[in-house]
């Protein structure tokens, strides 16, 4: 049978050029197309597939004595035969047989496509992809849908000739993008309205559309290792149709617009890692502000009054934490102090040990023992119902004649140093905000003058060394030992700088916080 024309269909249906009765044929099976002199058999998403010289194809430059197979075992057996020379049609140009776009046009585009690869707004990279597909391939519509993070596709931008941003509740086929996503292969239907395997493509049928394309947009996995080659990941899909038949026929326009979305996939992943950065540094320009907010919250610098000083210091493992601590002069003459370390770490474990040290802040002019301030603030907490979150909570008064009133709500014991032996206090109850209406009770030592009172967390006492080795309470003792005789700035200074050094190497695993008390006496 004779090839008459530039656009040659092949298939099942009676609208072909070449119509064929199995039912391994697909109604619209495949198209010969002549390009610069030579025919290109394309395969038009058959069923059972189009096979040349045994091997399956999707296109396939045919030359003279090919044997082409369309169909399954069933199928039609073709030869294609041509003299030498190239093809031509009678009475027809090359030109205007010819499907192929313009190679330097293309390769602007191309080189326009890989120029936005640096692109830092998606929104532009994904208008700058479709104006680029539609001047390829000449359609009159084109969609971009990406990825959702929870699996599906979803709709992102459309675009029409003359960059007319169209809406996104335009009529479109749902199912054909779907299946390329799923599948990861193109599908293309260049005799649209009697190709519609189902409703959904019926309906867009409807806008008397004649060729839909759409390809998917792969990205490949950065890897370290030069042979792993990584694995490809489906990012989206690139859609178009036309209402012109064959619009989206060519061969080469096709390769065209498989370049396109290999580099339109390239150019939206740095869009999109370019936004991530900055959101990145947003956030991380927050969390710095944040944490100068949290330390403007605590105690500057150290205190001295007429019979006790006081120094503190906490360090975060993270840019915010959950330790604090706090401390003052009422004006009875008491010296009030607290240490807590908030359950996790992080904005949440920040955020309750601010609300912790606001209420404390109340409570401990109003309330005369630290039992008093301790149940009272684990009644406020129990009654927000703020699940897994608890507080481990260590509070005291010190008065001028040495009285020591304190109360442990499930803190680390603080060290009372300076007596015949170390005293621990350990009384008190469970953490704060873990248990309704809990009793908390307090004991109170009387101290010597030169005691010192050593407040610390459990970052502290838990730091490990590169070998796994833990700090440990006996190695606090021995720092606290060696800093008689100097005041308690210099004290917190020295146990910090003592856990840092042990722990050199590896990472800081909790937040450390220290607090240290000196007993001098009521003034002569």
């Amino acid at each position: 049978m004779p090839v008459d024309k530039p656009h040659f269909r092949i298939g099942r249906g009676a609208d072909n050029d070449l119509a064929l009765r199995p039912r391994e044929v697909s109604r619209h099976h495949a198209v010969l197309a002549l390009e610069d002199g030579h025919f290109v058999l394309l395969d038009v998403s058959s069923r059972f597939g189009t096979y040349v010289n045994g091997g399956r194809i999707a296109q396939h430059r045919l030359v003279h004595g090919d044997r082409i197979h369309l169909g399954g075992l069933g199928g039609v057996d073709l030869t294609f035969e041509q003299s030498t020379g190239a093809a031509a049609i009678p009475g027809m140009s090359m030109a205007t047989t010819s499907a192929i776009v313009d190679v330097g046009r293309v390769a602007a585009l191309l080189e326009g496509l890989r120029a936005i690869g640096g692109g830092r707004v998606l929104d532009n990279v994904l208008a700058l992809v479709l104006d680029a597909a539609l001047a390829v391939s000449d359609a009159d519509r084109a969609f971009i849908m990406l990825a959702r993070p929870e699996g599906g596709l979803e709709f992102k931008l459309a675009r029409g000739r003359g960059g007319e941003t169209l809406p996104d509740s335009i009529s479109r086929s749902h199912r054909v993008p779907a299946e390329v996503f799923a599948t990861g292969l193109a599908q293309y239907f260049p005799n649209f309205p009697d190709e519609a395997p189902d409703a959904d493509l019926r309906d867009s049928a409807a806008l008397s559309l004649r060729s839909v394309l759409c390809v998917p947009l792969v990205a490949f996995d950065v890897v370290d290792d030069v042979h792993d080659l990584g694995r490809d990941r489906r990012i989206g899909v690139l859609y178009l149709d036309s209402l012109k038949e064959g619009r989206l026929l060519s061969s080469t326009t096709r390769a065209a617009l498989d370049a396109l979305a290999t580099n339109a996939a390239v150019a939206i992943e740095n869009a999109r890692l370019y936004r991530e950065a900055v959101e990145k540094a947003r956030i991380d320009d927050e969390m710095r502000l944040a944490a100068e907010i949290q330390q403007l919250l605590l105690p500057r610098g150290s205190h001295a009054s007429p019979h006790c000083d006081a120094a503190g210091r906490t360090i975060s493992c993270r840019s915010i934490g959950g330790d604090f601590f706090d401390y003052a002069s009422l004006g009875d003459g008491r010296f009030v102090f607290a240490v807590g370390d908030v359950a996790g770490k992080g904005p949440p474990a920040a955020l309750l040990s601010t609300l912790v040290l606001g209420v404390l802040v109340d409570l401990r002019r109003d309330l005369p023992s630290p039992a008093g301030v301790v149940t009272r603030l684990n009644d406020a907490l129990a009654q927000r119902s703020i699940e897994a979150r608890y507080v481990t909570l260590m509070c005291g008064q010190l008065t001028p004649e040495g009285q020591l009133t304190s109360c442990n709500a499930g803190h680390n014991p603080p060290l009372v140093i300076g007596g015949p032996r170390v005293h621990r206090l350990d009384v008190g109850g469970p953490p704060v905000g873990m248990f309704e209406q809990t009793g908390f009770v307090e004991e109170t030592v009387t101290l010597s003058p030169g005691a010192r009172i050593v407040v610390y967390s459990d970052g502290v006492s838990e730091a490990q060394s590169p070998t796994g080795e833990e700090f440990g309470e006996e190695r606090l003792l021995e720092v606290a030992e060696s800093c008689k005789g100097q005041d308690a700035a210099a004290m917190v200074e020295a146990i910090v700088q003592s856990v840092r050094a042990f722990a050199a190497g590896a990472p800081q695993g909790d937040d450390i916080t220290a607090l240290v008390v000196a007993f001098s006496g009521r003034a002569s």
